[in-house]
């Protein structure tokens, strides 16, 4: 492990890994290391020592606080993955955009020679408060679709990116995923761990595992990131021409329907499901109260997370799965940039279910 940033930085080879306890985070982290990178793990409280890695604690919403720890640092590569939900679009707008300004700020005068940035989706669906609302590209979603006409914390975001870009010469990339999928605790959006959590209380209660979401969802074509895959993809836009200065889809690559996928998870779980019947069944009723439940299965099985709220985001999943629009995306930009990473969602999920089952966050 390196102490100091000196020995490392020369190399072009430091990744500061902005949000790196998230989903999206926590899979670059584990990419870098695995490539051989020296890596600077950014977020608000440490993760665990691993070789290659140094954590750096700071708060993002400080300018002070974000000066004070990049002092010191001279990362070659940022990957930026965190955000912050607020209430209304206008505070994401505030809050995020000027997380990221004031980050590209602390890292002014140093040899960054990229910055990726995660968005998502709402880039063409809208933002949350008028999700899917109003009029939208047809599927599946091409990059060079123009913004639509509303406020953005994505939109916001690209513009900081740019603006730091032209002023301080670095390339940049802009990876826009959909509903992603991966290996963390304690996040505002995380299907893969709520679904879990909701096979695992239904199996403990002899319910069935009951699909929330939508007869448009349930029926339609939809697709997926894992969050590996798209670790892999920033890190190929920030290493590799053809990616810089562009802003990419990033999705798995297959296409499902959730007809298909539903009666799939359950088998994993060994639960009976029910489809979609007539309406939406939104998991924060369903699931409403069940904070002793997963106690006593948190105690009964020696699981890592007792709290219920650190493992399930059931209002995220309600949105995604509760859409009343196909949501497909395309991927091939990065194909004709020459990037090939492909994941099979069934494959994801079963394979972060068995880690999730390794780690002791599931029975």
């Amino acid at each position: 492990m390196t102490n100091g940033a000196g020995t490392a930085a020369g190399n072009g080879r430091t990744a500061l890994v902005v949000g790196a306890t998230g989903i999206a985070g926590s899979a670059l982290v584990d990419t870098l290391v695995g490539e051989g990178w020296e890596v600077l793990a950014l977020s608000r409280r440490p993760g665990a020592e691993r070789a290659g890695v140094r954590w750096l604690s700071a708060d993002l919403t400080s300018a002070e606080s974000l000066a004070a720890v990049l002092a010191p640092e001279n990362p070659s590569h940022v990957f930026f993955t965190a955000w912050s939900r607020q209430d209304t679009e206008e505070e994401n707008i505030a809050v995020n955009a000027g997380m990221l300004r004031d980050l590209l700020a602390a890292l002014r005068g140093k040899d960054v020679a990229h910055v990726a940035l995660m968005t998502g989706l709402k880039h063409y669906l809208g933002p949350f408060e008028a999700y899917a609302a109003g009029e939208m590209p047809d599927t599946p979603f091409h990059e060079e679709e123009p913004r639509l006409p509303v406020r953005n914390f994505y939109y916001a975001q690209e513009d900081e990116l740019w603006a730091a870009a032209g002023e301080q010469g670095f390339t940049w990339s802009v990876h826009r995923a959909h509903t992603v999928i991966g290996h963390a605790v304690g996040n505002a959006m995380n299907m893969g761990l709520t679904l879990a959590a909701q096979a695992t209380l239904c199996r403990d209660s002899g319910e069935p595992f009951v699909f929330p979401g939508s007869e448009t969802q349930w029926n339609g074509l939809t697709d997926m990131t894992d969050a590996g895959l798209l670790a892999e993809h920033m890190l190929w836009a920030s290493t590799t021409p053809a990616g810089a200065n562009e802003a990419f889809n990033i999705v798995n690559g297959d296409v499902f329907r959730w007809r298909w996928m539903w009666p799939k998870l359950a088998a994993y779980f060994g639960v009976e499901w029910e489809g979609y019947q007539g309406q939406p069944r939104p998991l924060e009723q369903s699931m409403a109260g069940r904070e002793d439940q997963w106690r006593r299965i948190a105690a009964g099985n020696d699981l890592r997370e007792p709290d219920l709220a650190r493992v399930a985001s059931w209002w995220h999943t309600d949105g995604d799965l509760g859409r009343g629009i196909e949501v497909v995306t395309d991927m091939g930009k990065s194909r004709d940039a020459g990037f090939t990473g492909y994941r099979r969602t069934l494959d994801a999920f079963t394979a972060l279910f068995d880690r999730y089952r390794a780690d002791r966050l599931i029975p």
